[in-house]
């Protein structure tokens, strides 16, 4: 079986994926799980972000192969990390069987008001502002990114934890926002397998974006009515019921091609 690679979004690490890991390895056939973190984050947050997704899908290819993970991969990414496994898949088309995209966005798919809805600009400011807060920074991107707050407490606990851990320096986080507004996807598809995930009530991303990119794509497209920006937070039971379901179609598929 060949490797999942997760990649989180702008200045987001594997701790935040949460359950989703756990939960995606019931839901799909055995295989390796391996979250990497984007230059800038988590383990890699002392090393310099690069300015494009091309580069960091650089940067995430040797980092597989360091952890003894040889292609094909599967990839799961969400926002910046989509668009970083999307320049990956398109550019190394033979190192990735299948590719599902969370809540992402790209030129030439999308408008630069829908990439970033201008409602969020004020948040941003207020984030930058507070930036070296841990608390109050986790508090606002909680509130940007997040519709369920049933554990709201448990959370920025735990991502204010993680944040005085491995800080993400104001720099990469602004040099990670430039990558993501200068990526630009290939108009055509990637030859794999794709899956789209959105969310309905994305308060961050317009999820027209992903409509788009499904549209154009002819791509499989799955919104959750409720949800956040951060899908797997808001609902990793739907978004790994989905992932799993989809694996099912695509070996129903494959069958049929062999009788």
């Amino acid at each position: 079986m060949s490797t999942w690679i997760l990649l989180r979004g702008l200045t987001r690490e594997s701790r935040h994926w949460g359950r989703l890991p756990e939960l995606l390895g019931d839901a799909v056939p055995a295989g390796r799980m391996l979250t990497l973190d984007l230059p800038g984050n988590g383990v890699y947050a002392t090393l310099h972000a690069p300015l494009s997704a091309e580069e960091m899908v650089t940067f995430v290819r040797a980092a597989a192969l360091q952890q003894g993970a040889p292609p094909p991969y599967r990839i799961l990414a969400m926002s910046l990390g989509g668009m970083v496994a999307t320049a990956w898949a398109q550019t190394y088309p033979r190192e990735v069987a299948q590719l599902v995209l969370i809540n992402t966005s790209m030129r030439p798919f999308s408008y630069a008001w829908e990439r970033l809805r201008p409602q969020r600009w004020p948040d941003l400011i207020r984030l930058a502002a507070c930036w070296r807060d841990a608390r109050a920074a986790e508090t606002v991107i909680h509130r940007i990114t997040c519709n369920r707050r049933t554990s709201l407490d448990a959370d920025l606990a735990a991502w204010t934890a993680i944040r005085e851990s491995a800080p993400v320096s104001r720099g990469n986080a602004l040099r990670q926002l430039v990558a993501a507004a200068r990526f630009r996807a290939a108009p055509r598809a990637p030859a794999c397998p794709l899956l789209l995930l959105s969310s309905q009530q994305d308060r961050l991303v317009n999820p027209a974006c992903s409509a788009s990119l499904a549209a154009a794509w002819q791509a499989r497209h799955h919104q959750h009515p409720s949800a956040g920006h951060d899908l797997p937070h808001d609902d990793p039971h739907w978004t790994s019921t989905m992932v799993g379901n989809w694996q099912a179609e695509l070996a129903g598929e494959r069958q049929r091609h062999v009788r």
